[in-house]
């Protein structure tokens, strides 16, 4: 019997929720309706503060904000519901990524923290949801992150070939897919993936993205520049490795550029293109050397200029958008939650300790009835 689970997905660009409504049948996914959903103006602004630590960043501000994303939440699935022409009673759960505002896998005692109340949600839409799926990756000594290789491995695993599922977000993300059972998939952060671009174009045209990456086509990268930026030693770092906001920001890349005062912005742009695409082509080059295609998904995938750098890197590996086989790119990591979701209903673990680091698998998550 097939069953209905709602994933919801906020990144790290803070600027709207991701939800999708998929429909599993034993081992077929099927996406049946999705919804993009704003997050107000103001609330994004607190969020951004609190994941930087921004002065006035108080406990009230992080409850007020904790319960205002809980209800944005609920909204969107409501809506969804009503787009797909759904009952609440029809789904069995939701899984809520929740709002990363920290990430602090390398701290004494490691920890992470995503807001998003999901008491609140499951209160508002009458549905159970599971939301803190990556705090018991971290109790058992993981990263807490990637946790999507486990759902790439269900939908995108081939044994004609090796493949490399790429997320390009706000942070980039790899997973390693072998043809044989006699090697294991594996995945890690990679670098920044449009987060230090969109944070640019923002501060200089006040546009959110660099659609098709056009600004960043206009100029040719900075070599110097790239250079240093690819000397980041989270690069270099062998995995497992994970990384977000706290590290990728406006404040890092000024640091940065302290020495390129010159630059004109367009040529920082593309910099910032360049060292995306490298980051990814070091990381496959280095830790994924016998993959054959790369699948990508995730909100990088709509950047032309991004893709063409990407080709031109990787001569010898085939590079095509996750829509080719069987989910659009924009709602991977969306019903990627919906089925850690499901994991966590049927008792089953959702991570993978050979990506994240974790001691064991666990069960991920905790439920709100």
């Amino acid at each position: 019997m097939a069953d209905l689970y709602i994933g919801l997905m906020s990144g790290t660009s803070m600027d709207g929720i991701d939800a999708a409504v998929a429909e599993f049948d034993h081992d077929q996914i099927r996406l049946l309706a999705h919804h993009s959903h704003p997050v107000p103006e103001k609330l994004a602004q607190t969020l951004m503060h609190l994941a930087l630590d921004k002065p006035l960043s108080s406990l009230d501000i992080l409850g007020q904000a904790d319960a205002e994303l809980g209800e944005c939440f609920a909204a969107a699935t409501r809506e969804l519901l009503s787009k797909a022409s759904l009952e609440a009673s029809s789904i069995r759960a939701i899984g809520s990524h929740g709002q990363t505002i920290r990430h602090r896998p390398d701290a004494p005692r490691p920890f992470t923290m995503q807001i998003g109340n999901a008491n609140l949600i499951a209160q508002k839409t009458g549905i159970t949801t599971v939301a803190d799926f990556r705090g018991r990756d971290i109790a058992a000594g993981g990263e807490g992150a990637p946790l999507t290789p486990a759902f790439h491995q269900t939908l995108f695993s081939s044994t004609d070939e090796n493949r490399g599922i790429l997320n390009i977000g706000g942070i980039t993300n790899i997973t390693y897919l072998p043809s044989t059972k006699n090697k294991k998939c594996f995945g890690f952060d990679c670098g920044p993936g449009n987060m230090l671009m969109d944070a640019w174009i923002q501060q200089h045209l006040g546009k959110a993205f660099d659609e098709n990456g056009d600004w960043a086509a206009s100029a040719a990268p900075h070599e110097p520049l790239v250079a240093q930026l690819m000397d980041d030693p989270f690069i270099r770092k062998t995995p497992p490795k994970s990384s977000g906001r706290e590290h990728y920001n406006l404040q890092w890349l000024n640091q940065q550029l302290v020495h390129f005062r010159g630059l004109e912005p367009e040529t920082i742009q593309a910099s910032l293109c360049e060292f995306t695409a490298r980051s990814i082509q070091s990381s496959v080059e280095n830790f994924l050397p016998d993959i054959s295609r790369l699948i990508i998904c995730g909100g990088g995938a709509h950047n032309t200029h991004l893709m063409d750098s990407l080709r031109r890197l990787n001569p010898g590996i085939a590079i095509d958008s996750s829509e080719f086989f069987g989910l659009h790119p924009d709602w991977v990591e969306a019903v990627a939650f919906a089925w850690l979701a499901k994991q966590t209903i049927e008792g089953k673990c959702g991570n993978l300790p050979e990506v994240t680091g974790a001691s064991q698998p666990v069960i991920l998550g905790a439920i709100y009835q």
